[in-house]
């Protein structure tokens, strides 16, 4: 065991650290819970009032935050994970579910163009590379395929 000239004032810190990170988390997960019931109150609100536009009572803040390098972290390792190529629209769905999101359409649309800023910034970066578009791909489409570069 390494000996310190102030062990408590390390273990003090260690601790402290420890505490700070315990709360990060439990914030975090109360911050996703609150996102859930905010779009369940908003399904509600539109169950009465169709055309209520709850997008007014909002603060200005950036839908669905992210945490800096979240995405890129999550683009990537599912990349890596993926047995195929994939699309924006693929991950894009994957994060929404990943985090507990309303999957409407302007949701899928604020993620996709973040994930798809992500993947532009990936590919500047050389750690992606395109391996062509879709075929089958809807009205939406269609979408480029992408893949971690290999041996780059």
């Amino acid at each position: 065991m390494t000996e310190y000239e102030r062990p408590n004032t390390v273990s003090g810190l260690v601790a402290k650290h420890k505490e700070l990170c315990d709360l990060r988390e439990r914030y975090r997960n109360e911050i996703k819970k609150l996102t859930v019931d905010i779009d369940h109150l908003d399904a509600c609100i539109r169950l009465f009032d169709p055309k209520a536009d709850t997008q007014a009572i909002k603060e200005y803040v950036t839908k669905h935050r992210a945490q800096k390098g979240s995405v890129k972290r999550f683009v990537l390792s599912t990349l890596r994970e993926a047995s195929s190529p994939m699309t924006s629209r693929d991950l894009t769905e994957l994060w929404v579910r990943d985090r507990g999101l309303n999957a409407d359409e302007a949701t899928l649309t604020a993620i996709r163009k973040r994930i798809g800023a992500c993947i532009k910034t990936a590919v500047n970066q050389d750690l992606i590379e395109c391996t062509g578009q879709t075929t089958d791909h809807g009205a939406n489409g269609p979408y480029k395929l992408w893949r971690l570069k290999r041996g780059g």
